[in-house]
């Protein structure tokens, strides 16, 4: 048990890492309803291992408040209610002193019911939950970048920040024959729910882009007029386009006739070279279709991966989010951690900068709806 404890020390010190450039007020933020606060995540990440390691071991553990499994739930209606996400930036109480506090208590109950005898059969959702905070973390460093970004004055997150500087280092296509390839998780390490059931599938034969596109890449869509041009987007796509104004990647700004990014280290001139990030499926798709290309479905991204530089961008494939073929949804909560999100949302697969580390695997399957660009998604395109 002293690997887990010891992973569970440094994996709850690395969130408050996270959050330590940030200042008090930065904590309350919610310029948008899927930005949950960073006081709010630092909440929800304890009372993850309130409500379903103490609560459910320990007979004689007390709640630090009463009221915190009321405001720290998330998604989670087996544990009772919940404030609305879009309510997570009114609450200006508990501070973020009694906050921390209660961090360092989950912190202490945790680590003694796992120095205890009980605590060895509770291993594997103490397990769980640290993989929940690590997702958490890369939230965090995302909503981080959106409130920070959405301020007008463009604050400095850290200076020394390097999620956007990173580059390619293969070029060319990756041709994979035709066949059936099993895909999916071996479960003989951690994996969620929604990798298990490791299966066959048919591929035709396809080639796919040994690097991922660049910010100069897509200026080149931008410049031809790619956002004006209805025929390579969807129908939803190009409603979404003209509803909301979108004319380039989340966080790009033209400023005196120079594209300009804004990114964790700051406002800065947009570097061509630069691996792009922030954009949408709807986007991914549109500019896949401007190229004459098109997107990996995720099962060839799998296959093709081990060949593949990957872990620089989230990258969007063409595959609904969907179970597999022997996918047993959990009982009770842990159940609506995955199972309850298959539908209407798009698979990404590899990893980013903002990527904790032991969660970039080529099984991981991230999935967000096709609007949605605030975590650091990028492209590779395949072709026939």
């Amino acid at each position: 048990m002293k690997a887990l404890i010891d992973k569970f020390i440094r994996v709850r010190k690395k969130t408050i890492e996270i959050c330590s450039h940030l200042s008090i007020e930065d904590h309350l933020s919610q310029p948008e309803l899927f930005v949950s606060p960073p006081k709010w995540q630092l909440g929800h990440t304890s009372w993850f291992f309130e409500e379903f390691v103490l609560g459910a071991g320990l007979a004689d553990y007390k709640p630090f408040n009463d009221k915190f499994a009321y405001l720290f739930n998330s998604y989670y209606n087996f544990a009772g209610d919940k404030v609305l996400r879009l309510k997570r930036g009114n609450l200006t109480r508990p501070s973020l002193e009694l906050v921390h506090e209660y961090r360092m208590f989950i912190d202490k109950w945790v680590i003694a019911f796992l120095s205890s005898e009980k605590g060895a059969s509770f291993a594997e959702l103490v397990e769980l939950g640290l993989n929940h905070e690590q997702q958490h973390q890369e939230l965090l460093i995302s909503d981080i970048k959106y409130i920070l970004g959405s301020n007008p004055l463009w604050p400095v997150y850290n200076k020394e920040s390097k999620y956007e500087s990173v580059y390619n280092q293969t070029s060319g296509f990756l041709t994979i024959d035709e066949g059936i390839y099993e895909v999916g998780a071996k479960a003989d390490s951690f994996c969620f729910d929604n990798e298990l059931g490791r299966h066959k599938v048919y591929l035709n034969e396809f080639s796919i882009e040994n690097k991922l596109v660049t910010n100069g890449d897509y200026l080149e869509f931008i410049e031809a007029g790619g956002y004006k041009q209805f025929q390579w987007w969807f129908d939803d796509a190009w409603t979404w386009v003209n509803k909301e104004l979108i004319d380039a990647p989340l966080h790009w700004y033209q400023i005196n006739g120079k594209w300009h990014e804004f990114t964790m280290a700051g406002l800065q001139e947009v570097d061509k070279d630069a691996i792009l990030c922030h954009v949408s499926f709807y986007e991914a798709s549109a500019y896949a279709e401007w190229k004459g290309m098109r997107l990996p479905t995720e099962f060839e991204w799998e296959t093709a991966s081990e060949e593949l530089d990957y872990g620089a961008r989230w990258e969007w494939t063409n595959s609904a989010y969907l179970p597999y073929p022997d996918y047993k949804k959990a009982a009770g909560a842990v159940g609506e951690y995955n199972g309850k999100f298959m539908v209407n949302q798009m698979v990404l697969r590899g990893a980013s900068t903002a990527t904790p580390e032991g969660h970039s695997r080529n099984t991981y399957r991230n999935f967000f709806h096709a609007d949605m660009r605030w975590q650091y998604s990028g492209i590779r395109l395949a072709k026939r």
